[in-house]
């Protein structure tokens, strides 16, 4: 398609709301490109970060697939492991990203993508939509998956970028205590680009 699709850059903290709003924009009839899902492809058996990742560590590979149990106890173990796993991860997201973009024919495309303002992807959008809830209602959500404990989630959410600074960068951002409102704000959210575009 010779004019490219207005980009609209997703991101929020864990528990904000992220994923079922990207599904809200899909419902809507918008590609979504997934970050999180670009990174299960590279990682699943014949996955392009699988070899780079078993050449430097090769005891997280079980069954020539990336093993994200064994990538978590090894990060856990070693922090500098991340930035290393990321500097093989990153570039090939960048690449999963441009071809997702230039099979695209439609006026508005989304990218959803966690770590859209801690990596700088903030640049390739015209928008930076931020989900977000009360700090009380997202640990709540966290904890009730029950995948991990309170001392867990802290060392995780020290990690990431505030939510505070995430709105603060963000050009619109999206409550999502309250599902129906949620999905009417991306649908004036829609209308609104459209109607500018």
């Amino acid at each position: 398609m010779s004019v490219r699709p207005f980009l609209i850059g997703l991101t929020g903290s864990m528990g904000m709301g992220k994923s079922t709003t990207a599904q809200m924009f899909r419902d809507e009839g918008v590609p979504v490109w997934d970050a999180d899902a670009a990174v299960h492809r590279l990682y699943e058996r014949g996955g392009a970060a699988v070899a780079p990742i078993g050449r430097i560590y090769p005891d997280v590979l079980v069954d020539d697939a990336v093993d994200r149990a064994r990538l978590k106890d090894r990060i856990a173990q070693d922090p500098g492991v991340l930035a290393r796993i990321e500097a093989v991860v990153h570039p090939l997201l960048a690449k999963d990203r441009e071809i997702f973009l230039a099979e695209l024919e439609t006026d508005i495309a989304v990218l959803d993508f966690p770590l859209l303002l801690e990596t700088g992807a903030d640049r390739l959008v015209e928008m930076v939509l931020v989900v977000s809830v009360p700090e009380d209602v997202q640990k709540q959500r966290i904890l009730a998956r029950g995948t991990m404990d309170p001392a867990m989630l802290e060392t995780i959410l020290a990690r990431q970028m505030p939510d505070s600074e995430k709105r603060a960068r963000a050009d619109v951002v999206i409550e999502t205590r309250d599902m129906e409102t949620a999905r009417r704000a991306v649908r004036e959210l829609l209308r609104e680009i459209r109607k500018n575009a």
